[in-house]
């Protein structure tokens, strides 16, 4: 009985999750060109394969990819933990502070990257405008690949912080407050409280989160394609915009599907190895 209410979801994951991938994954052993001058498939086994171990532009997305990841997700787990905690507490406004935190989830990521590309533009931005009168900058993204760059991590912030905060705040909430009344008495002080009690009780949901960010940083487009391009040269490729630039521009299907791939399989082993580390240093602390 318990597998025939599964059926409806079970049939959804697959028509729309696995038949896909299985098709990308057949698609990845073919030379595909479907616009040029041989629009059939052919198979060339693992030459796609092959090609991205000499592929610099592919590597060199990797290296970008996984910086802009690295910054991106540990600010909004910082940030969203101490916002959490700020909404945790009683104060004037806080319900509507709440609602225009929030507000950022609901916007398309493709209007995200548009009005942070009217923002940045030197002619008729504000951002351009305030560095230029405060410190004096001329702010172009479209030659200084460290601000574009930077840009790219600060408008991820901006738009996904809001989920951290969202997924913290209800674990913060949900936390019993025996364990905090018994380590005030034992003399604790805040530090060691987070340390040793809130840290523990939230891994659970602070591990979701950076799950779910982390694949989302590594396959972002739209808004990194509508602020910056990819440029100045290709300081802000990243992965999922080097398979889009392949698969639509270069209409090269088996190349772009062997490349997804990949960054797939090196998205779920970065995936394992965090929540690995995670549980066997939670292992650990239980053993002592």
């Amino acid at each position: 009985m318990g597998w025939l209410l599964l059926a409806p979801t079970i049939a959804i994951l697959g028509i729309f999750g696995i038949v896909p991938f299985l098709y990308v994954l057949y698609v990845a052993f073919h030379q595909w060109n479907p616009f040029g001058a041989n629009p059939y498939m052919i198979y060339n086994g693992a030459n796609n394969f092959r090609r991205l171990v000499f592929d610099n532009e592919f590597l060199t997305s990797i290296a970008f990819t996984l910086k802009f990841a690295f910054f991106a997700v540990l600010s909004e787990v910082v940030l969203g933990y101490f916002l959490a905690q700020l909404f945790m507490k009683e104060f004037p406004g806080r319900g509507l502070f709440r609602t225009i935190h929030t507000l950022p989830l609901i916007v398309a990521p493709i209007v995200v990257g548009s009005v942070w590309r009217l923002m940045t533009t030197p002619s008729i931005g504000i951002i351009p405008y305030l560095l230029k009168s405060w410190f004096g900058y001329d702010l172009n993204i479209g030659r200084d690949a460290t601000m574009a760059f930077a840009l790219t991590v600060i408008m991820d912030i901006w738009h996904w912080t809001p989920l951290v905060t969202l997924t913290l705040l209800a674990a913060l909430v949900s936390l019993p407050k025996e364990p905090f009344e018994q380590a005030q008495i034992d003399g604790a002080n805040r530090w060691q409280i987070f340390w040793h009690v809130t840290l523990p009780m939230i891994r659970p949901a602070i591990l979701a989160t950076v799950f779910i960010r982390l694949m989302d940083a590594l396959r972002t487009v739209d808004e990194v394609w509508m602020l910056t391009g990819g440029g100045p040269g290709a300081a802000t490729r990243y992965l999922g915009l080097h398979i889009w630039k392949i698969v639509f521009p270069k209409t090269d299907y088996g190349y772009g599907s062997a490349t997804s791939v990949i960054v797939l399989y090196l998205t779920l082993v970065m995936c394992w190895l965090l929540y690995v580390a995670l549980v066997a240093r939670r292992g650990q602390k239980r053993a002592s």
